[in-house]
């Protein structure tokens, strides 16, 4: 006999206090934070509490009692079952200051950081259609929300969208997205349509079988696309017609790629793509800090590129001006990728080394570089806790001044020794993570002072905030 699933409880006109982290709002009850997604602060709610743990609980909200003059309406129709916009709803004024505040404490509270030199936070200026770039996954698992139950696994033809958060194997079918271009939707549904008509199998990630997997869509200033369709295996005899389709249906494809994935896994780093038609590249310009005149850079398949173009130029501009460069440095860039902020520096030193781990994206900036005609960077490939080392700076000079933009992870405590050790009168930080740069700082508290710092929302209706800290050797 099973055991009867207990029934959780329903908490009536709970006052929803703040901003809390990964997207969620907070309250109190009984003396405990309550964690509850897509509310705001200044919200009634009815909160059902789904766990309980020590010191904290998580619910969700089944009723709203009273609406926050915080809230804004959404744009997006799937907004609260897809995991992507998780603050659509809060208005963009009180994000940046969400974000501004996280920022502040993560710094105080991890890496004991004075902030007296942080400015307001840089919004984008466009809260919508500003991603450059999304992915879409294929599945036979489709997520159906039913009204009349709660959010079901129904059946339904296969789906092409998002994942549902923390369900690997079902997808929400996707109408609608506010993050790309319009024309983004258009391709998707074009393309999700055509395999309905024709039969073609969606990927089932459980059991491995099916033809379509991924649809990757990226776009740049210029009103260029490329798509990358990938499939499970060879199929020609169905591939090909589907390609045909997508390109005879939208000109403003100019590359168009199929890559084979034939992995228990959708990662397709390490895959050959095959060039259908069109470019094998797009190309992105980005107005140069200094002077007249854009740096260019091409994208491909692989490549990584920020996915908001318009705020990688203001995140850029604040490194640039941070750095502080002279005519007679040679500058460090570390965790370059493909070599954009080296190459947005270039012009103001006398020389740039730039080191990352994958040898992809170095072979994109050496392209870059080349394309931009710099004939004062150098890159190198190769694990930075171990490329960074006493013989390398020996050979290629000491740097005056050290830019880092590592991973979420932030930088291994060999590469922050090393940092100390060669002591550059200027070091910035690039993070994507306030929490692993906090700790970074503090290591490096011993021989620098925090300056300025600049927090920049790349993501609009996310978490998610970029920063930049300005540390002088004392």
């Amino acid at each position: 006999m099973s055991r009867k699933r207990r029934e959780q409880p329903v908490v009536e006109d709970v006052l929803i206090e703040d901003v809390a982290a990964e997207g969620k709002a907070l309250a109190h009850l009984d003396g405990k934070v309550v964690f509850v997604p897509f509310v705001v602060p200044g919200d009634v709610a009815d909160i059902k509490l789904l766990k309980r743990k020590k010191s904290y609980c998580e619910g969700r909200a089944v009723a709203i009692k009273h609406y926050s003059d915080k809230r804004v309406e959404v744009r997006c129709p799937h907004f609260g079952v897809c995991g992507g916009c998780k603050w659509q709803m809060l208005d963009y004024a009180c994000q940046l200051e969400a974000k501004q505040r996280q920022v502040r404490d993560m710094l105080q509270r991890i890496g004991s950081v004075n902030c007296d030199g942080m400015r307001p936070i840089c919004g984008s200026e466009r809260i919508f259609r500003y991603r450059n770039k999304l992915e879409y996954t294929f599945s036979t698992r489709a997520w159906v929300e039913n009204p009349s139950q709660e959010q079901a696994d129904l059946p339904a033809a296969g789906a092409l969208g998002f994942h549902i958060p923390g369900l690997f194997d079902k997808v929400l079918n996707i109408e609608s997205c506010v993050l790309q271009d319009e024309l983004s939707d258009r391709i998707r549904l074009f393309v999700r349509d055509y395999a309905y008509s024709h039969n073609l199998p969606f990927y089932d990630i459980r059991n491995h079988t099916g033809f379509l997997r991924n649809l990757v869509l990226r776009n740049n200033e210029a009103g260029q696309w490329m798509v990358i369709l990938i499939v499970a295996d060879e199929r020609p005899e169905e591939l090909h017609p589907l390609l045909e389709a997508i390109r005879d249906n939208f000109p403003q494809i100019t590359s168009l790629h199929y890559i084979v994935n034939a992995k228990m896994n959708d990662s397709y780093s390490d895959l050959e793509t095959h060039l259908f038609s069109g470019e094998p590249y797009l190309e992105e310009r980005m107005k140069k800090y200094r002077g007249e005149g854009f740096l260019r850079f091409r994208i491909n398949p692989k490549s990584f590129y920020q996915t908001n173009s318009a705020q990688a130029q203001r995140l850029y501009s604040f490194v640039a001006e941070f750095a502080e460069l002279q005519p007679t440095d040679t500058v460090y860039d570390l965790y370059t990728g493909t070599g954009t902020i080296a190459q947005f520096v270039a012009s103001m030193c006398r020389r740039v080394v730039g080191i990352e781990y994958v040898k992809e994206a170095i072979d994109d900036a050496k392209i870059n570089a080349a394309l931009n005609q710099l004939d004062n960077t150098e890159f190198y490939a190769g694990d930075m806790a171990d490329i960074l080392t006493d013989a390398f700076i020996s050979q290629h000079g000491t740097p005056d001044v050290i830019i880092t933009d590592p991973p979420r992870a932030g930088m291994h405590e060999k590469v922050v020794r090393q940092i100390l050790a060669v002591a550059p009168r200027k070091v910035v930080y690039v993070s994507c993570n306030p929490a692993t740069q906090a700790r970074d700082l503090q290591l490096m508290a011993e021989k620098y002072d925090v300056a300025r710092i600049q927090p920049v929302d790349m993501f609009p209706h996310t978490q998610h905030v970029e920063n930049v800290a300005e540390l002088v050797r004392k």
